[in-house]
């Protein structure tokens, strides 16, 4: 486990704000015990949600060779038909997976392949669970070319707690299955478009695994 590069400043500036709080509760104020145990113990909450956002757990990649594995940890929002206007522009299954602000926010690939698209988009930050938001929130779409008749569509989608996506693909890298994409700070939702002929093998309300959970097959 280790903290994730983009947290950092984040995690030390409010554990710095928080120590600083602290001390002057301490200095300027008698209150009741139980007043205080209320009050170290809300700061030791925040500090502790703050930290676990940007954790980085250690996994071991599950290299699944035909497979599409989750690119986010979290759960199975919706599955379907969906037509994809960006990149492709034809019908493609959409598996949904929201990412609660308990989840790791790191993402990865989902497969090996060439980044054939990168594309960031500003937008708004309404809930991540609306339909809408997959088009209207500030999002980044991701395009991976396992081959010409593999390719995979993902896509990063801000939400209402999140305000900054962080993605570090560019068009031409070569990319390996369960490498990191980036993350979205304080979770939302990833979008992946796969073909329609693609066997899906997770259900709505399913709780995912980024770099281990298998979504599809080929």
């Amino acid at each position: 486990m280790k903290l994730h590069a983009a947290g950092t400043l984040i995690v030390i500036t409010s554990l710095s704000v928080i120590l600083l709080t602290t001390v002057c509760y301490i200095l300027l104020l008698n209150n009741l015990w139980w007043v205080n145990l209320i009050f170290f113990a809300l700061m030791f909450i925040i500090g502790g949600m703050i930290v676990r956002f940007f954790r980085v757990p250690y996994r071991i990649t599950n290299v699944v060779e035909d497979g599409v594995i989750s690119p986010a940890d979290g759960t199975v929002l919706s599955i379907g038909p969906a037509f994809e206007y960006e990149f492709f522009q034809d019908e493609r299954i959409k598996i949904s997976i929201f990412m609660s602000i308990n989840n790791v926010h790191v993402n990865s690939y989902p497969i090996s392949g060439v980044v054939e698209c990168s594309a960031y988009h500003p937008g708004k930050y309404a809930l991540a669970k609306l339909p809408k938001s997959s088009v209207d929130n500030e999002h980044n779409t991701i395009v991976v070319a396992k081959d010409e008749d593999h390719k995979i569509l993902f896509r990063q989608i801000a939400g209402f707690v999140a305000r900054r996506i962080i993605s570090y693909p560019e068009v031409g890298d070569h990319v390996e299955q369960g490498e990191e994409v980036g993350m979205i700070k304080f979770g939302s939702r990833v979008d992946v478009f796969l073909p329609l002929d693609a066997q899906v093998f997770v259900n709505v309300g399913d709780k995912v695994v980024s770099k281990k959970t298998v979504l599809a097959y080929f």
